[in-house]
């Protein structure tokens, strides 16, 4: 039996490695994207594209849904217009996914749906499992809201699994792309006092991990997508100058950043020692758990 995907985000820095993945693992994949028919596909492989999911509405159904859609968190200052974009390109849209869901002849078997670490808030040196109270602040509340959006699919009989995604590298993109040249040129260094955690993953790690969610059919709830060995900025950047052979002596100051960034600052200055209890209570296997493997992986050019 053909089984038939539908995906938020498959564009993304995650989603055009994992749709790839699903294609060749003999899935049909249908890709929600702004962006040409054409373009989606040189970006995804083999897929259908659509461009609102008010379209599918009526539709026979799709055997699952991942949903990864959501702007970039770090990608402009925290204004209150940002907030709001923030929260509408992830609630607003899984509140609409799962309303078009249940306009389907047939329900979604599982929703695999995006959130992250961010669901903790600041928890300092605590170590961080999915059962850890979480602190609140917007990225708590961010995270929260989109979690319970998709969990209202459950009253359908659909399995669903939250993705809690740390911070994710990779070749190509995401937030190292950003950082590596002034590493490259011996410019990179902590981020204020360097003793906050990085709740870091590598991407192959990623899709793997929402792999597993989807065909495990025992699968279900909140899981921590993150590396079972977390680092604070300070190991992170120092790992980092020695994978790039450089010196890490230039230090970004708090006060620099906070006056920089605003209340976004708080997504460099504070974090989470995260760890993936669930997943590795479960059985799941991380091909890169080591940071310096993962970076050398993902600077290689």
């Amino acid at each position: 039996m053909e089984k038939r995907i539908l995906i938020t985000g498959g564009t993304g820095f995650i989603g055009t490695v994992l749709c790839r993945e699903l294609i060749s693992k003999g899935y049909t994949l249908t890709v929600l994207s702004r962006q040409p028919a054409e373009a989606v596909r040189a970006l995804c492989g083999r897929v259908e594209a659509t461009s609102d999911l008010k379209l599918l509405k009526g539709h026979q159904g799709y055997h699952a849904v991942i949903n990864l859609a959501g702007e970039g968190i770090a990608d402009k200052r925290w204004t209150a217009s940002r907030k709001q974009a923030l929260r509408d390109s992830r609630i607003s849209l899984t509140r609409t996914l799962v309303d078009v869901c249940k306009s389907w002849q047939s329900p979604p078997e599982v929703l695999v749906s995006g959130s992250a670490v961010g669901f903790y808030g600041d928890q300092g040196d605590h170590l961080v499992t999915e059962d850890t109270q979480p602190h609140p602040e917007f990225t708590h509340e961010l995270c929260r809201d989109w979690e319970q959006a998709a969990l209202s699919i459950e009253e359908l009989g659909t399995r669903v699994c939250l993705c809690r995604t740390g911070i994710v590298t990779g070749r190509g993109g995401g937030f190292l792309q950003r950082m590596i040249l002034p590493f490259r040129l011996g410019l990179g260094g902590r981020l204020g006092g360097g003793y906050q955690y990085m709740p870091w993953v590598h991407r192959d790690d990623v899709v793997s991990g929402l792999m597993w969610m989807l065909e495990n059919p025992h699968a279900r709830g909140a899981y921590n997508m993150v590396s079972p060995q977390p680092a604070t900025n300070r190991e992170f950047t120092k790992t980092l100058g020695q994978v790039v052979g450089r010196p890490t002596v230039f230090p970004a100051p708090a006060p620099l950043l906070r006056l920089a960034l605003g209340e976004m600052a708080g997504l460099l200055l504070t974090g989470q020692k995260a760890v993936p209890a669930r997943l590795q209570n479960e059985g799941f296997q991380f091909k890169y758990p080591e940071l310096k493997t993962a970076l050398e992986d993902s600077v290689a050019r």
